[in-house]
């Protein structure tokens, strides 16, 4: 089986091609940039980009099974789904696996109405995010600075995404489903903050703002905002949408599911375990 991964420098991508080349299987990374993709040499690594479905072409020809992600370079659904999937569907693809957590956009609707083999990957909150959030301000100093230190959330492991993709792309039984992907624990931020202080050895604290002084300090140095995508407008707008965010936690990001050990076979990975394995990230 030869496999396409999408995405394959991002977070989930690299992990996905690694867990594929360990199962045996061969893998074709798409990517911008293959000059700078610092991918496996076993790895056959190919110039595209999934806004322009033309581009694929070539990544599709001669794939059985292909990994989707659902957003481009500026992390917004792509407007060129059908696109894709024709592009899909005229190569011989036969399954394919969407990566992302958009209700809106046009890959989605585009899989479903297809003869494709599909499976929707959809995570919530990524743990990798810790890092462009919290990484710079923990290598400067001591303190994370943000309102509601106690909001609940339910992280979820990038390997552990990657591994229900590798599942569904190279087994039967998955196609029509729907994976929602959580940790296997619900936590703060500030339970956060314990464990990467207990990771590194450091004296870590969280400084809890009001919303009105994380609007005052987002709006002048905006942090990197990614927990729930790209946010429309300037600092003030997506600091607002943030906050919002924070205070207003929807069911579904509260509650943990079992889909990564049902799926896998094994249970999902704790963030103290993520926190241990990115502990020299965070150290000054």
């Amino acid at each position: 089986m030869t496999v396409l991964v999408t995405g394959a420098t991002g977070t989930v991508g690299r992990q996905l091609v690694q867990q594929l080349l360990a199962a045996g299987h061969q893998v074709r990374a798409l990517t911008r940039d293959p000059e700078h993709a610092d991918l496996p040499a076993e790895v056959e690594v190919v110039r595209g980009d999934t806004t322009d479905a033309r581009s694929l072409r070539p990544a599709f020809a001669g794939v059985t099974a292909a990994h989707l992600i659902n957003f481009g370079n500026t992390y917004r659904p792509l407007p060129n789904g059908p696109e894709i999937v024709a592009e899909a569907q005229a190569a011989g693809v036969r399954r394919v696996t969407i990566l992302g957590g958009w209700k809106e956009g046009t890959l989605e609707p585009a899989v479903r109405a297809s003869d494709l083999e599909w499976t929707h990957v959809r995570p919530g909150e990524f743990m990798f995010n810790t890092l462009p959030d919290w990484g710079p301000p923990l290598r400067d100093g001591d303190v994370i600075r943000e309102p509601h230190a106690d909001r609940p959330s339910t992280p979820v492991h990038e390997a552990d995404i990657a591994a229900v993709a590798a599942v569904a792309l190279t087994e039967d039984g998955h196609h029509g489903r729907t994976y929602p992907l959580t940790g296997p624990e619900t936590i703060s931020p500030r339970v956060k903050l314990r464990l990467l202080a207990e990771a590194t050895g450091r004296d870590l604290r969280f400084e809890e703002l009001t919303p009105d002084q994380a609007r005052a300090l987002w709006t002048e140095r905006p942090p990197a905002l990614r927990l729930f995508g790209v946010a429309p407008g300037g600092p003030a707008e997506k600091a607002e949408y943030v906050i919002n965010r924070y205070a207003n936690i929807p069911p579904e990001g509260r509650a943990t599911t079992d889909t990564v050990e049902r799926v896998t076979g094994r249970p999902a990975r704790s963030y103290a375990q993520w926190a241990t394995e990115n502990a020299d990230r965070f150290r000054c």
